[in-house]
């Protein structure tokens, strides 16, 4: 099965899309888990409180991540470890968001990934009374994990997208999001204005 992805998880210090504090990463390579990472990451100025709620749901406090990278120069690891790869996150509307924002945030150039969202596969592939990762994750068999850990989080998405490819006999990103009816989608990046010469 030539199902190559990387599943991606963002956490957030606040309700802003921008204030991105710690990531997971996990590369899929022929429906197979190959390599997995993730790190802190300082928020962008602006965005960079950290709410009591947000710290509630995953543990990370602001002095947690004095020491880490900052979005602008943690995004060329990011950009390395998933390539051209399509990017996979439940609910990746979220997670596209907050690599869009934060560039906005900091002037970086937002790249333009390809995704795919494994919240709406699992709707489509599973019949579940909830749709929360937890519950998708144990019906993928891959239950018990540390939700909201970054890293876990993307371990766990990726594992539903491959037994979700297995389920419908998919071979690939886009053959299992055309039999689940989803679309791979791309970030929308600002069109640079055209100059006409005069």
């Amino acid at each position: 099965m030539a199902l190559d992805f990387t599943a991606i998880d963002f956490e957030t210090a606040n309700s802003s899309n921008a204030s991105a504090c710690a990531v997971g990463l996990v590369r899929v390579r022929g429906g197979e888990v190959v390599a997995k990472t993730g790190w802190l990451i300082q928020p962008p100025p602006g965005h960079d409180a950290f709410f009591e709620l947000n710290t509630r749901i995953h543990g990370i406090r602001a002095e947690d991540v004095i020491d880490a990278q900052p979005w602008t120069a943690q995004l060329d690891a990011l950009a390395a470890f998933a390539g051209a790869d399509v990017l996979v996150a439940h609910n990746a509307g979220f997670d596209m968001a907050v690599i869009k924002r934060a560039c906005e945030a900091t002037g970086d150039d937002c790249p333009p990934y390809r995704y795919a969202c494994s919240l709406q596969v699992a709707r489509s592939v599973y019949s579940l009374e909830s749709y929360r990762l937890p519950f998708v994750a144990a019906e993928a068999g891959f239950p018990d994990f540390p939700h909201h850990n970054a890293t876990a989080d993307a371990l766990a998405c990726a594992h539903v997208m491959i037994d979700a490819a297995r389920r419908v006999g998919a071979t690939d990103i886009a053959d299992l999001a055309e039999r689940a009816g989803v679309r791979v989608s791309q970030i929308k990046t600002p069109v640079e204005p055209r100059v006409v010469a005069a």
